[in-house]
């Protein structure tokens, strides 16, 4: 059992799911601008609704429909719909990754109608929103939730639904870079026993990008600014990534979410940021901090949320001024 969810919450949960009939609708839901834990928890579940016999899934995210390439071939992608072919009233709805009713966007909607909410979601700072929370801070990712739902629905692994927990797993874990505990290693095992291959997946997932990706990383880290006095002279290292930029080498805005990576590796900064355009004065941000800062909580009062390590919230303004708001708060919570 997940230390940080109830007998009562799983058993809620496993009633809620077999109380639906397997001809009614189910819709399952991710976050906005999905990555790879929410689309991999979700469509990994999904198939095994489907092995229970369930025939009427469908799988979503709000906004624009917009899969990132690495995980277009991911099993299950032939559930997947744009938010406008969402169920109307369906009988069960099924939450994945989702810490709070803004990253629903407009498919909030489905939070009003008569049918049980199940969120499935590993956030320190979920909300509490629906009708049974499955939500567990110390789960890595919510594969891992997703994955002992399935096995108390008696559902076993097949090599498909493995590869969507797989990857879920993988991303949210950085490649398992950012992992102590064994059960994690444990669960990968197992997936991996179902006969997917790492190796592929990783080199799909991590190591694939187009040229152009490339080049505008090279912009993007070019322009990076190294603030050594700030969260309390840890230092803080931060870039920005305009919608210009997208467009001039030809690129879809997923391979953004890569650039973190080697900005957080900057030495003389516990804190990274990486502030991506997505629309004129509108930014996705997100945080990064080896330790002496929780970004999560800088994230929340900013109106974002995520972990102690790794959070992220939507900002207006421009680059400089998003930063602005985010050094006072990193001092107000160093660890």
């Amino acid at each position: 059992m997940r230390p940080g969810i109830s007998t009562q919450s799983w058993d809620a949960a496993v009633a809620a799911v077999r109380a639906t009939p397997p001809d009614a609708e189910v819709q399952l839901v991710c976050h906005v601008n999905p990555d790879g834990d929410a689309l991999g928890s979700m469509l990994g579940f999904a198939l095994g609704l489907r092995r229970l016999g369930f025939t009427r899934l469908s799988a979503t995210f709000a906004g624009e429909f917009d899969v990132p390439e690495p995980y277009r071939v991911l099993p299950g992608i032939d559930l997947l719909v744009p938010s406008s072919s969402a169920f109307t009233a369906p009988a069960l709805v099924l939450i994945f990754d989702v810490a709070g009713e803004s990253r629903l966007g407009e498919l909030v909607r489905l939070l009003d109608g008569d049918a049980p909410v199940v969120v499935l979601d590993h956030h320190a700072s979920n909300t509490g929103f629906g009708t049974v929370g499955l939500v567990d801070p110390a789960a890595v990712a919510t594969s891992v939730v997703a994955e002992e739902l399935l096995a108390r629905l008696g559902v076993e692994l097949d090599a498909e639904i493995a590869e969507c927990l797989y990857v879920a797993l993988a991303t949210d874990t950085g490649s398992f870079k950012f992992v102590r505990s064994p059960s994690v290693h444990e669960l990968a095992a197992r997936l991996i026993a179902t006969g997917i291959s790492p190796g592929d997946i990783a080199r799909r997932i991590f190591d694939t990008r187009p040229f152009g990706a490339m080049k505008l990383a090279g912009e993007v880290l070019g322009r990076a600014v190294l603030d050594p006095a700030a969260a309390g002279g840890r230092g803080m290292v931060w870039t920005y990534a305009t919608t210009a930029d997208l467009e001039r080498h030809d690129q879809r805005p997923y391979v953004l979410d890569s650039l973190i990576d080697p900005v957080r590796g900057v030495a003389e900064a516990d804190v990274a940021v990486v502030v991506k355009e997505q629309l004129p004065g509108e930014w996705s941000v997100s945080l990064r901090s080896k330790g002496a800062v929780d970004v999560s909580a800088v994230a929340v009062a900013l109106g974002g949320g995520g972990h102690r390590l790794a959070a992220g919230f939507t900002a207006y303004g421009s680059p400089s001024e998003v930063i602005e708001q985010i050094r006072p708060l990193l001092d107000a919570h160093l660890a």
